[in-house]
């Protein structure tokens, strides 16, 4: 594992031209989330970063880069703007997203001086973080006073849909010729259905003669078991409840769970805690937390070591390195955050390089990785 600290549209000059096998990342999805200013400069949507990118990547390698549902489109533009051919989009699908909703009932009452009483409320992740005490999610309010009419009117209404799934888009540099040429010559050009099937008990349609049909199956073909799993598709989920109720049979898909504590923390377990770093997922809590309060009187906000916001799915990380590198090859992620990318290459052997900007990241991402080498994540 390299890994590179600094600006990766400068950090990526320095990388030779067609070395690295497949690129894996999670951009800033330019939504200013939690106050971040890494989430709110625009980098995912510079073209001269993607072409960077394409500048290194070997001719058909892949290219996968996870994006945000309202602004996707942008960082989609500025990677197919860069020179790569747009192959596909993987869905990541889950239940367990916590709406940011601006409730416009009580916007309205309070911009007619009524007044609300908010606490905390028990049992929600940091990952909800508003500050004007109106996300009902967040924070159990009690009002002060009656409703007005104007408020009444508009009651149940709010401003954001619960979020449920995240876009990865799925990118190649040209190819140099075609595929069996580039993947001879280059050692990419493919992605490893094989090595990614999912599940056990698939089919698949088979002549007399021993080919394998689609599943448009022809007079003449069989269908057959595939000891191998199913093809695996663009559509990836969480495993929960609610999802797998919603599509039925869900072995037919690969899913990862989000990243647990366990996971996040695993290989820092000799790093120190800091209440800053819990704190800052609310910044008005922030004072008490740089005191040295040690009776934690919020409940939830407890000092965190892996203190990374949006910390991906190791199992997720891994299945889609394994997707788009080949044997001995090596990842790049030009968003290395706190470090998944370069934990699941290491553990599925891959050689790995990782730029990040942000320096209290540099030895959550070392430690991690230094567990991996050991194989024991958990």
């Amino acid at each position: 594992m390299k890994l590179l600290h600094g600006d990766c549209r400068e950090m990526l000059k320095g990388l030779a031209d067609a070395s690295v096998d497949s690129i894996v990342t999670d951009p800033p999805y330019e939504l200013g989330f939690m106050g971040k200013s890494w989430d709110s400069s625009g980098v995912a949507y510079d073209v001269t970063v993607w072409q960077e990118c394409l500048r290194v990547l070997k001719p058909g390698g892949h290219l996968l880069s996870f994006g945000g549902s309202r602004t996707y489109h942008r960082m989609a533009c500025a990677i197919e703007d860069a020179g790569f051919e747009i192959r596909d989009q993987i869905m990541w699908v889950y239940g367990s997203g916590f709406p940011k909703s601006h409730n416009v009932s009580k916007a309205i009452d309070k911009a007619a001086g009524v007044e609300f009483n908010a606490k905390p409320a028990s049992g929600v992740g940091f990952m909800n973080n508003n500050d004007d005490g109106y996300n009902t999610t967040l924070n159990q309010l009690v009002q002060v006073g009656e409703s007005t009419a104007e408020a009444q009117q508009w009651d149940g209404w709010g401003t954001a849909l619960k979020p449920a799934h995240e876009p990865i888009v799925m990118a190649r540099k040209p190819l140099e010729g075609t595929v069996a040429n580039n993947v001879l010559t280059h050692g990419v050009g493919g992605i490893n259905i094989d090595g990614c099937r999912v599940g056990e008990g698939a089919k698949k349609w088979v002549t007399p003669r021993g080919g394998i049909w689609s599943t448009d199956s022809k007079s003449t073909s069989e269908l057959v078991d595939n000891p191998l799993g199913r093809f695996p598709a663009n559509f990836i989920h969480d495993g929960s409840e609610e999802v797998t109720e919603l599509i039925g049979d869900a072995a037919r898909f690969f899913y990862s769970a989000k990243a647990s504590k366990a996971e996040r923390n695993a290989g820092l377990e000799g790093m120190p805690t800091e209440w800053k770093a819990a704190a800052e997922f609310r910044p008005n809590h922030l004072e008490k937390a740089l005191e040295g309060d040690s009776g934690n009187p919020y409940g939830r906000f407890q000092p965190a070591q892996n203190f990374h916001p949006t910390v991906k799915p190791i199992a997720l990380m891994r299945y889609l390195v394994r997707l788009i590198t080949p044997l001995n090859g090596t990842v790049l992620d030009p968003f290395a955050g706190s470090g998944s990318t370069l934990v699941a290459a290491t553990m599925e052997k891959f050689n790995c390089i990782g730029i990040e900007l942000t320096n209290e990241y540099l030895p959550i991402i070392e430690a991690r990785v230094a567990n991996a080498q050991t194989d024991t994540l958990f």
